[in-house]
């Protein structure tokens, strides 16, 4: 990323187009939080009526502003919008917030205006935020460049957070937590400068520790893809939650690997390459971004490490074992010496282990709980602490738990967090000065658990994708030209296959009673028998796939059927051993161009949506160890006696359909192996379907 944002974000000079003095108008509002800025700015407000507001001259016009400024504030309706904009870059303006939505009354719909604006900027090279937006905060600076009131003080600190959504802005810049900003940006259409411009600059900041990222839609991903590789280089945390996903084409739908990808494929397959913190929804994000503004990081899990928690409750000890078990964290299996720790101090009945309940008589609580947390916390094979219990008001005054916490926080290094059950009874208070003591106080159950959980794995996140595989330009030409030429015939699909060295299973086409006879005699019984007829690209969905035909008399009988219903040719291959079946798939997103579609193959292969999506430039061994996040992993060591499949074998398989993915990128537009047969002795391709 090379856009230079200073004009922008770090502007000296600002002009407030539509600046009023009424009180409660939007630009009044936009004057009162400019004029809050601490940085040493430059003001100009602008309204035809001129007059003073806030003791201030207000110039009738941009034209009457002597000199270019860096940033103008377009508070003006859409209707004049554009005529401004013209104006701003005929004078030289450096750049502008747009916060309308940007609706010509012309036309009666937003395109023209946006397409046209959009061209006016970038001839300029003229830097916008928005529109449709709420403009931006940029903390580190001290630039209020917002038309709508926020606290006085915004707190400083390691977050910068870049979003779609302006309600989202205001919410969690008005949080009662500990969150410290960096910068703060409403981003709205992006029509001119983007998410990855604003996280760019971001990570150029010193303070920024975390991004968090809300997003709608996906606009320039190879610019996003720069920007989540800088902050891995950096070892900067990205937390994203997004409500809206790249659309894919109608023609992958054609395919199951399409739609098993859904709409959330390419940002599943982008975040992943580049170690993103994915969460679900915006208590989640809130709990997972504070735990990572402390500066108190996991070091990367080991056999039998993980989290150990304190309890003053059975019940929600359980109740945590429960969720923790939904999530996948692990509980630290923790050493004999920790258990001595902890059994001289507990009260007669309570038992030492992890998770911990300390509550007995309730004496002495505010010690017996830090030197139970601190006795976690020294164990070796405990990676955080987590003070779980309901954060609740003590009507008695008793303050044992946030002391107990503050205590053992000063004495280790290791993260330590309380997790809270109950959101809506936790007491501010109390909350406020464990949070300024620098410990993340997480707001519920899942989402405190599931923070704790990307905590965890933060180090072995992944920190981008490999090189991508060498291209062997006569393969490639020759398949390029035969793909755009007219549609794959079955044997020619899976001699594609083959090419790129995914192995198939044998097989024939051909389309008479005499040659399917003739051609089961060369590859002997078992067999298998499918329809070829061209159109019909799923063939189980309309009868037309045979399994174990025993003999002869089953073959003739099958093939005459499967003629009268649906055409002649057909395929005979050879029945396979029974294993595991994958369905593996390439789908072309427009944004990101080819991904990986992997999961449960066979009839049920949407049914179970049982998938992952993956960039065809990482390593095969790597999406292949992906896998075992999936119910079909569960077959991939053996069931009831079968063997454990080649595992060498299928990451093999996956590695020659990333090479052709990335090869034949533009050509297809569809791939799908449905099912590949998995077992120990290898993998074969049992069926194909192509989509140009």
């Amino acid at each position: 990323m090379t856009t230079n944002l200073t004009a922008l974000l770090e502007a000296r000079s600002v002009a407030i187009l539509g600046a009023s003095g009424r009180e409660g108008s939007f630009g009044n509002r936009l004057v009162q939080e400019v004029l809050r800025s601490s940085a040493d700015l430059d003001v100009h407000l602008i309204n035809p009526r001129g007059g003073e507001i806030e003791g201030r001259k207000v110039a009738p016009s941009l034209d009457d502003v002597d000199g270019p400024v860096d940033l103008v504030l377009f508070g003006v309706s859409d209707g004049i919008v554009e005529d401004e904009v013209r104006r701003a870059i005929r004078r030289g303006d450096r750049a502008g917030v747009l916060y309308g939505s940007l609706f010509d009354p012309a036309d009666g719909s937003s395109t023209g205006l946006r397409e046209r604006i959009t061209t006016l900027a970038e001839r300029a090279s003229m830097q916008i935020c928005g529109g449709g937006c709420m403009g931006f905060i940029n903390v580190d600076y001290g630039l209020r460049a917002i038309g709508y009131v926020e606290r006085e003080e915004i707190p400083q600190g390691p977050i910068a957070f870049v979003t779609h959504s302006g309600s989202v802005f205001s919410a969690l810049l008005r949080t009662r937590r500990a969150l410290g900003f960096s910068l703060a940006v409403s981003a709205g259409q992006e029509l001119v400068t983007g998410v990855a411009d604003y996280v760019d600059y971001a990570l150029s900041l010193e303070k920024t520790k975390v991004v968090a990222l809300l997003l709608e839609t996906m606009r320039n991903p190879l610019a996003l893809a720069a920007t989540l590789q800088k902050a891995a280089d950096q070892d900067v945390a990205v937390v994203a939650l997004t409500v809206g996903a790249s659309a894919m084409g109608q023609s992958m739908v054609a395919a199951h690997s399409g739609a098993l990808a859904g709409a959330d494929g390419a940002w599943e397959a982008l975040f992943n390459a580049y170690g993103v913190i994915r969460v679900r929804d915006l208590d989640e994000l809130t709990d997972t971004v504070e735990l990572f503004s402390s500066p108190r990081r996991a070091r990367a899990p080991r056999p039998g490490s993980g989290i150990a928690t304190v309890h003053d409750s059975g019940a929600e000890r359980a109740l945590v074992v429960d969720i923790a078990s939904e999530v996948g964290i692990n509980f630290a299996g923790i050493d004999e010496t920790t258990k001595k720790r902890l059994s001289d101090r507990l009260d007669p009945g309570l038992v030492a282990e992890n998770p911990i309940d300390v509550w007995g008589t309730g004496a002495d609580t505010e010690d017996l709980f830090f030197e139970v947390l601190s006795a976690m916390a020294d164990d070796d094979n405990v990676d955080a602490v987590g003070l779980s219990l309901d954060f609740v008001t003590e009507f008695d005054g008793d303050e044992s738990y946030p002391h107990a916490i503050i205590r053992a926080a000063e004495a280790t290094t290791k993260p330590l967090v309380v997790i809270s059950n109950i959101t809506s009874a936790i007491d501010e208070a109390t909350s406020l000065r464990v949070r300024e003591a620098g410990i993340p106080v997480l707001e519920g159950t899942r989402s405190g658990l599931t923070a704790v959980q990307h905590l965890l794995q933060f180090p072995l996140r992944r920190k981008g994708p490999e090189d991508a595989a060498v291209l062997n330009s006569e393969r490639q030409g020759r398949w390029t030209t035969l793909l755009r030429e007219r549609p794959l015939s079955s044997a020619e699909s899976f001699s594609l296959l083959a090419e790129y060295g995914v192995p198939i299973v044998r097989q024939v086409s051909t389309d008479s009673q005499d040659s399917v006879v003739n051609v089961a005699q060369t590859l002997g019984y078992p067999l298998v028998l499918k329809t070829d007829e061209e159109g019909i690209d799923h063939k189980s969905d309309v009868g037309g796939v045979v399994l174990g035909i025993p003999n002869q008399a089953k073959l003739i009988e099958s093939y005459q059927d499967l003629a009268r219903r649906l055409g002649p040719r057909v395929v005979l291959a050879q029945q396979e051993r029974p294993g595991v079946e994958l369905s593996l798939g390439i789908i072309n997103d427009p944004h990101l161009g080819p991904l990986l579609v992997l999961g449960a193959g066979g009839e049920l292969v949407e049914v179970m949506a049982d998938r992952l999506v993956r960039l065809p430039t990482l390593k095969a061994e790597q999406i292949v160890d992906d896998l075992e996040v999936l119910h079909v992993a569960r077959l991939f060591e053996g069931v009831r006696g079968s063997d454990a499949i080649n595992r060498a074998a299928l990451t093999e398989a996956v590695r020659s359909l990333a090479t052709l993915a990335v090869e034949l990128e533009g050509v297809l537009s569809g791939l799908d192996i449905n099912p590949l047969n998995c077992t120990a002795e290898g993998v074969k391709a049992l069926d194909v379907l192509i989509l140009r």
